[in-house]
């Protein structure tokens, strides 16, 4: 009976371990994956800041542009 809970508990152990090595696999092979993911969601934020402040300068310009014509009617 003895021989039979020591069997039981050492397959309980050896199958905890089994678990716990698995899980560290896994974490160890989606680590590159995240930090993959994350640098091109920091490339995808980087481009959408110089497309927002290419479109400010855009509409800044516009506005200057359209501002000097109406500047030089008033000064005639």
């Amino acid at each position: 009976m003895a021989d039979k809970n020591l069997n039981a508990n050492g397959f309980a152990r050896d199958q905890q371990t089994r678990i716990t090595a698995a899980t560290a696999i896994g974490m160890n092979a989606l680590k590159p994956i995240m930090h993959f993911q994350v640098s091109m969601l920091r490339m995808w934020a980087d481009g959408i800041e110089r497309l927002a402040g290419n479109y400010e300068k855009g509409v800044e310009e516009t506005v200057t542009t359209v501002k000097e014509p109406s500047d030089k009617g008033h000064a005639a």
